[in-house]
């Protein structure tokens, strides 16, 4: 049983009650207490909020520039570049699951993200220092120069060095920052439950927010102004966050690590192997055994006969023994109906998971080669010549999401609605495979641009050279704008489908790995990326045709590149059509769900199909 627990950072009295059992450790029996918790609510949403905003600005401030950064001051060659970020992004992403583990285990949220945002502080400030002191970064390379020297080995591991603190930083806040902000409502009253939606608005609202202004204003400064500058800011506004965290201590509900949900699982997964031998059950549903402790916090699900070898986990063998409530003795020999249907539930994501994410590959691409296309592009501005930074393209990215997002909100759900009778509009897996669908239309698009693009600039008249690339094309950079609003469209549908998806499905004691999912399906992306990067740059550089990630997009085929992970997303997308029509959404069964209230069944038709 999950138990939460709380530490009361007030001796005010309590405006409402929310706790649960405490077992104490040198006793036999289970007491229970409730604890008084004050849950302020909007009261310490500026220390939340303010955190968050700075914090965004930080974070992203440092990182959005960073392919610039490496291959400008750090002089890495492009695929150097790409395969670090690549390798970075997973890190993080894979980082999460740990923070999530850690965090529910062990330090709970508070302490976690304490932790993460000193990190991310740290990291701010060493990259900071890699651009300021001369020492940590290589010799700048004079125009004329063909060959420029790259970076020591000190030099590298002092940028290692802040990458892993940002590591540790954003791997711990991802998964937790938000559950934080919802835990300062009370769950259970009106204006609480009002207060969390609100607060999940706020919270996209600042995450977009960060994104566009570091997209522009930070980024301009560090291309265009200085690199020492442009790094200073967000670490300030980093440092800025913590002041802004630490200032609402005393002011915080700070829930407690309540144990791994992740022992349930490995329990499943242990009886079965254990108990493989014992026949199948004939009338699961009825036989196997069942039991639910008292507050059970799960919603209650019935039996389904897919991954029936799980089945034998809850099948009570003559040597199984009983508690006098119910309860197995040893919950390493004998597991519940429910706790085997929860497993399934798990199991049942993992294949939608995995399309998920190969789907990301888009996203991965076009957060970086798109960057480079723009340094080979005509990026003017205007008559006065203004120059956008390259990084900065990525920004129509966010906006196409951001933009979409209100539309499908307002216009195509409400229109959706009234044709398919679903309060969603459509289902989330519908929600899904859209993404992909559009994910794919992106790339395609992205290797018709970067035809263009090279055309431009082996046919016509070019704009000078760019640094360490070669002639610049007197294309528009502004035709990067459609795919990457088609990638923004993508997201609207994908990144958010998934999100939804993963809390919806997953048993409610585990929402916490549910949010990690999504950033290990990304990380699981970013280096399946960098992988595909290094092949088809081995492959090709000595090929009749010349390597299609030349350092000089012109002398590479980047168009055949885009064209190649489109034809693994078609792929991709079949797989998931197939994967669709097996799933069966969590509680579901030909369409209809069975809750089970005080021994009452209770049928009520689910309009979440497949």
């Amino acid at each position: 049983m999950e138990k939460k627990h709380f530490e009361v950072e007030s001796s005010e009295p309590s405006s409402a009650v929310y706790g649960g059992p405490v077992t104490a450790v040198d006793s036999v029996q289970e007491d229970v207490h409730e604890e008084k918790v004050v849950f302020r609510g909007w009261k310490v949403m500026p220390f939340i909020i303010g955190n968050e905003t700075f914090e965004k600005l930080g974070i992203i401030g440092t990182l959005s520039n960073l392919l610039v950064y490496l291959t400008a001051v750090f002089n890495m060659k492009s695929i150097q570049a790409a395969t670090l970020i690549n390798a970075f992004s997973g890190t993080i992403n894979f980082g999460t699951f740990i923070a999530a583990f850690l965090c529910d285990t062990y330090f709970g949220r508070y302490k976690t993200l304490s932790v993460a945002v000193i990190a991310c502080f740290l990291g701010s400030l060493v990259i900071l220092l890699t651009a300021a002191v001369p020492q940590l970064h290589p010799t700048a390379c004079k125009a004329a120069a063909s060959v420029c020297n790259g970076p020591s080995g000190g030099q590298v591991a002092f940028l290692l060095m802040g990458l892993g603190f940002l590591v540790v930083g954003a791997g711990g806040i991802r998964p937790c920052n938000l559950a934080f902000g919802a835990d300062q409502f009370n769950p259970k009253s009106e204006s609480g439950k009002r207060g969390i939606d609100s607060f999940f608005n706020w919270y996209f609202f600042t995450f977009t927010f960060a994104q566009i202004l570091s997209l522009t204003l930070v980024v301009y400064i560090q291309s265009n102004v200085s690199w020492t500058i442009g790094l200073t800011i967000p670490t300030v506004l980093m440092f800025l966050a913590c002041l802004i965290f630490f200032a609402g201590d005393k002011l915080y509900v700070k829930i407690k690590a309540s144990g791994s949900p992740m022992a349930s699982i490995a329990q499943v997964m242990t009886v079965a192997i254990k108990k493989r031998g014992l026949k199948p059950a004939k009338q699961p549903w009825l036989s196997l055994y069942n039991y639910y402790p008292p507050k059970y916090a799960n919603s209650k699900l019935k039996y389904t006969d897919q991954f029936r070898f799980l089945d034998k986990a809850a099948i009570m063998a003559p040597e199984d023994k009983l508690e006098a409530d119910g309860k197995p003795v040893d919950p390493w020999k004998l597991c519940t109906m429910q706790q085997v249907e929860e497993v399934k539930c798990i199991v049942r994501v993992l294949p939608i998971w995995f399309a998920a994410s190969i789907y990301y590959l888009t996203i991965t691409q076009q957060m970086t080669y798109p960057v480079f296309q723009a340094l080979q592009s005509d990026r003017r501005l205007g008559s006065r010549g203004f120059v956008i930074p390259a990084a900065t393209y990525v920004v129509f990215l966010m906006t196409g999401m951001t933009v979409f997002i209100i539309i499908y909100d307002r216009v195509l759900v409400p229109t959706l609605r009234r044709i398919t009778g679903l309060d969603t509009g459509i289902t989330l897996l519908q929600r899904i495979g859209t993404g992909i669908f559009f994910a794919v239309a992106s790339l395609i698009v992205s290797g018709f641009v970067e035809e263009r693009r090279r055309t431009f600039a082996l046919t016509k008249p070019t704009l000078g050279m760019a640094p360490r690339k070669g002639e610049i094309s007197s294309m528009s950079a502004l035709w990067l704008v459609p795919q990457l609003t088609l990638a923004g469209v993508a997201e609207a549908f994908g990144a958010i489908g998934q999100m939804e998806f993963y809390y919806k499905q997953f048993p409610e004691n585990m929402r916490s790995f549910a949010g990690s999912i999504f950033y290990i399906g990304v990380g699981v992306s970013s280096y399946l990326g960098s992988f595909l990067i290094a092949t088809v740059h081995r492959t090709t550089r000595n090929s009749a045709g010349g390597n299609w990630l030349a350092e000089d997009l012109n002398k590479g085929r980047l168009d055949k590149f885009y064209f190649m992970i489109a034809g693994i997303l078609v792929v991709n997308f079949a797989y998931f059509l197939v994967i669709s029509r097996w799933y069966r959404y969590k509680g579901s069964d030909d369409g209809e769900t069975t809750y089970e209230t005080n021994g009452d069944i209770i049928k009520q038709q689910d309009k979440n199909t497949a």
